[in-house]
C-alpha cells in the first residue's frame, strides 16, 4: 500500500518529524512580547489596506 521513496518526504512527514522547534527558538530567542509587536503591525497593515481597497471602490464609481 504505502510506496516506497528515497530523499523525498509528504509535508505531513516532515511536520512529525520538524516538530515545534522553530517556534520554540523563536520563543526562545526574542521573548513572547515579539509575537505581540509583529501581530500588531500585521494588523495595522490590514487597517492600511482595507483603506487603499475602499478608497479605490469609491473612486471607481
Amino acid at each position: 500500500m504505502a510506496e516506497e521513496r528515497k530523499g523525498e518526504m509528504t509535508v505531513e512527514e516532515a511536520g512529525r518529524k520538524g516538530g515545534h522547534k522553530g517556534g520554540e527558538k523563536v520563543k526562545e530567542k526574542y521573548g513572547p512580547e515579539f509575537y505581540s509587536k509583529i501581530g500588531h503591525k500585521g494588523g495595522q497593515r490590514v487597517k492600511e489596506l482595507i483603506k487603499e481597497g475602499e478608497k479605490v471602490e469609491r473612486e471607481k464609481k
